[in-house]
């Protein structure tokens, strides 16, 4: 089973992200990718190719270096040639740093921050060239700009380390950096070097010391509080989706109507392996595609895990069959394969094995028991996005699959899903159900379809996504990592981890109540709550409901995950203390 590989992805991440940024010819494009300063009501604004060809702003960063030329190592006289010659080859063609001005809210140019040496194989990302050029306007934006920076990197990247270097003789600097929460990590000892042009301060292994560069991180806060609820789920939106949709917003109209729908729908089929992908207004609707292109209706059956979100059931209904409600597994939580098999009847028609939670289902079995016994498979991968069982990602296995983009998703539209197959009739067949029950080419409609379409907006939004996911997918295994440190040694609960057989995304780290805990599952999920910890209760057995056509009995391990299972805050942005805090009240109201 392939790995994900952590440095690697770190590195593609930062090279791709570092250059998308760079790479932009016009200012609307690049208020687009900045980064917002809530407070000041400005913006990081990335330096680009662009900006090396304007004038003013080459005078001012040469203005803004000479006056503040004691905080560099490096010493030498500042020119207008070579401050362009610094741009271009020092930070724009750089694959490792990146720079960004500082802008206020009127916006004037305030001073710049930048990040250097980010390609490692340690992932350390450090902090550089922070300078303030305007020293009159704009109090406070150049703390809020260091301190949004530091978030944004710890988002986008989740680098190993947080830090920046300043020389001992700059105590204004330290002050500066102490009182945003930088700490000393250890004193680099320093001599001074002539040069040709000026002298310079390198690293010294000798007695030879003149003064010292002080490595400064940004830390884990240990006493950690929240001043706001601690929320299950939520995205990481980076500057690629607001740039895609700025573009949509103003020129995906008329010839370019499906430009980003295209390109989202290619991406997203060849990222999970398959031939066609058809984007839809939601997961529910795609599935809804599947089962009228596989011709399933009044009379038939189709089984579904008893452990699901409603709609995996009510699609089923929408199309006038019957779902017949199987077991799931107590390891994975998804569709039990033997269930399965005895659930098969004369009237069976399709299974849809349900990856949940973004754990994937035991699809070698059920596609051998599906095929032998000439059953459809539409896989219901909707949290699923880059998990893997066998090497393969799921919505590659059946005949259809779905995902969804509603916006707790690992990748979200806001609302939207998207229905994949591999098969070109099938694919030709839902394409038209898809599309109203047009006749290709034409406005002839030949029959009943539907309205299910993703618009080209929520399109642009979800390729943004896209650009970044094997990094949302390490984000929220690192996360599900830092719950089984926190947790460990507490015995009134199990954590649901993955499979030996399986490659989770842990869409939602989830617990289950172990027997003789004294609080009931909503009790505790109550009490999480007055901590400001918002949790939910894991999916119901759904045959209780009772609006089914064909009353079940709930199955056992789906009845008893669904009484005491919890999903705690998982989204994709949690830091490690919050998982900390989350993880000691949990042990702290159990062990009352």
């Amino acid at each position: 089973m392939r790995e994900f590989d952590v440095r690697d992805i770190f590195l593609k991440s930062i090279e791709s992200e570092f250059e998308f940024l760079k790479q932009e010819a016009s200012f609307s494009g690049a208020v687009a990718k900045s980064i917002i300063l809530p407070k000041s009501l400005g913006v990081l604004l990335p330096i680009n190719y662009a900006h090396s060809q304007d004038d003013y702003l080459i005078s001012l960063l040469a203005r803004w270096r000479e006056e503040n030329y004691f905080a560099y190592p490096t010493r030498f006289e500042v020119t207008f040639d070579g401050t362009r010659k610094w741009l271009n080859e020092q930070v724009l063609d750089n694959p490792s740093r990146l720079l960004f001005l500082v802008v206020d809210q009127q916006g004037k140019w305030i001073g710049h921050v930048g990040l250097a040496n980010c390609l490692n194989d340690d992932r350390f990302i450090m902090l550089d060239n922070i300078v303030r050029g305007d020293r009159e306007h704009s109090p406070g934006i150049m703390s809020e700009a260091v301190l949004e920076l530091t978030e944004w990197v710890r988002r986008a990247f989740m680098p190993g380390k947080i830090y920046l270097k300043v020389l001992d003789t700059n105590s204004h600097a330290i002050n500066f950096y102490e009182r945003l929460g930088f700490v000393e990590n250890h004193r680099i000892p320093l001599k001074r070097q002539e040069r040709k042009d000026g002298y310079s301060y390198i690293e010294s292994t000798s007695s030879a010391i003149d003064c010292y560069f002080i490595e400064m991180v940004f830390p884990e806060n240990a006493g950690y509080i929240p001043k706001e609820t601690i929320l299950t789920a939520g995205p990481f939106i980076s500057s690629r989706e607001a740039s895609y949709a700025n573009d949509a917003v103003h020129f995906g109209w008329n010839k370019q109507w499906n430009k980003y729908l295209s390109s989202f729908e290619e991406k997203f089929a060849d990222y999970v392996g398959v031939k066609h992908a058809i984007a839809t207004s939601s997961g529910t609707g795609a599935l809804h595609i599947a089962l009228l292109s596989l011709g399933i209706g009044p009379g038939d059956e189709v089984i579904v895990p008893d452990l699901t979100w409603v709609a995996t059931g009510q699609v089923v209904n929408y199309v006038g069959a019957i779902p017949i409600f199987a077991d799931v597994q107590r390891e994975s939580w998804c569709l039990d394969p033997l269930s399965f098999k005895k659930m098969i009847s004369k009237r069976t028609k399709a299974v849809i094995p349900v990856h949940l939670y973004g754990h994937p289902a035991k699809m070698d079995e059920i596609m051998e028991i599906a095929r032998d016994n000439k059953l459809f498979v539409i896989e219901d991968a909707a949290p699923s996005i880059g998990a893997e069982f066998e090497g393969k990602r799921t919505g590659s296995f059946g005949d259809f699959a779905m995902f969804s983009f509603q916006g707790a998703k690992l990748v979200v539209t806001g609302e939207g899903g998207i229905l994949l197959t591999d098969n070109d009739k099938l694919y030709e067949r839902a394409h038209k159900i898809w599309d109203q029950g047009r006749r290709p080419g034409t406005f002839w409609i030949d029959e009943v379809g539907w309205k299910y379409k993703m618009s080209n907006i929520q399109a642009a939004l979800g390729l943004g996504q896209l650009d970044h996911v094997d990094q949302l997918v390490i984000a929220k295994r690192k996360i599900f990592e830092w719950y089984q440190e926190f947790l460990e040694g507490c015995d009134k609960i199990t954590l649901f981890k993955e499979a030996a057989w399986a490659k989770s995304i842990y869409w939602m780290t989830s617990i289950l109540l172990n027997p003789g805990v004294k609080l009931t599952r909503d009790d505790f999920i109550n009490e999480l709550k007055k901590k400001k910890i918002d949790t939910r209760p894991v999916f119901p057995a759904i045959s209780q409901y009772v609006f089914w056509p064909k009353k079940q009995k709930p199955q056992k391990n789906a009845f008893d995950i669904g009484n005491c299972g919890i999903n705690l805050p998982s989204g994709v942005c949690l830091r490690r203390e919050e998982v900390k805090y989350v993880s000691e009240v949990i042990k702290n109201i159990l062990s009352k």
